[in-house]
């Protein structure tokens, strides 16, 4: 996987805790069980955590490539008269 895919996927990823989550709170207030949905929440979690160490490793593989690149090119400066 490149790194835009990697960081789409997490962010993805992301929006769908986000709405388990919500939906965890609708069954909780309802009385209703929530163990698979909590146990489903944590596997999201630990693909996402995953997900991140994956682009950390690719993010410091492209620095390792491209030193340069990560660097802030200012140009010249201009001074007032």
């Amino acid at each position: 996987m490149n790194l835009e895919h990697i960081r789409a996927e997490i962010e993805r990823m992301r929006h769908q805790i986000s709405r388990q989550r919500k939906d965890i709170q609708s069954l909780q207030r309802a009385g209703i069980s929530t163990l698979p949905a909590e146990a489903l929440l944590a596997r999201m979690q630990t693909t996402v955590d995953n997900l991140c160490a994956e682009r950390d490793k690719c993010v410091g593989e492209q620095r390792m490539k491209y030193p340069s690149s990560s660097k802030v090119n200012k140009g010249q400066q201009m001074r007032g008269r």
